[in-house]
């Protein structure tokens, strides 16, 4: 079994990660199963608390949490036992609603593993390097950067990260345009995108974005100082 122990809502990711990473350490050793699989089940276990915690519940992240959950390793794989997850909210949440949510979820985990998240992109900048910079949004709420360089108006390469519903790294990934424009390209591959990307620590992703945001606001101050010349010249 898996327990996160009693943690704030906006580090259950991290727990669930390292804590499944150590307890599986000895199956990893003796070739049972990867790490990839490892960080994959963790991914798909944090995905499905995001949607009852976040989506559902509308946990903030200073709410207290505990989750736990069983599983299996079954021919180099993790499975998770969704019918038997547990969670303790500790918020004004009465606990035959968090009962009702849990039990929801978990007869719909296929549908919930197979929907798209709701990902918004929205241009930031477009650097002197001729480099495009988003912003990546659920809602209002931005939860990632990219940066894309395109090359020869024929392929896109993004880089950037993701911090939810499960933080992630995107490290290279190539896409064509196909004679789209970049948010165009951007916005249908982003799931994917994230899909397959890396999932990291959420220390990692947030060092990642907040490089992608110093970038960001760097050139929007030349920017803004560019104009302000001009409007002085003028």
């Amino acid at each position: 079994m898996l327990s996160t122990g009693f943690i704030i809502a906006g580090a259950y990711a991290d727990k669930v990660r390292k804590t499944l990473f150590a307890q599986l350490r000895d199956h990893v050793k003796r070739g049972e199963v990867s790490t990839q699989e490892v960080a994959r089940a963790a991914a798909e276990l944090n995905r499905v608390l995001y949607h009852i915690l976040v989506e559902r519940l509308k946990s903030d992240k200073g709410d207290v949490v505990r989750a736990r959950v069983e599983y299996d390793v079954e021919d180099g794989r993790v499975v998770w036992n969704y019918d038997a997850l547990q969670l303790e909210v500790f918020k004004r949440v009465p606990d035959e609603e968090v009962r009702r949510v849990v039990r929801e979820t978990a007869s719909e985990i296929d549908k919930l593993l197979e929907r798209v998240i709701a990902y918004n992109v929205e241009r930031a900048v477009v650097t002197s390097y001729g480099d495009y910079l988003f912003r990546v949004k659920i809602g209002d709420k931005v939860v990632g950067a990219l940066t894309v360089t395109t090359v020869n108006n024929e392929m896109a390469i993004v880089r950037g990260a993701v911090l939810e519903p499960t933080p992630v790294v995107i490290d290279k990934s190539k896409v064509l345009l196909e004679g789209k424009s970049v948010e165009e390209v951007v916005s249908s591959n982003l799931a994917n995108l994230v899909r397959s990307a890396r999932n990291v620590e959420l220390a990692e992703a947030e060092r990642a974005l907040k490089s992608i945001e110093a970038v960001i606001e760097s050139e929007l101050r030349e920017e803004k100082a560019k104009v302000e010349e001009e409007e002085i010249e003028y």
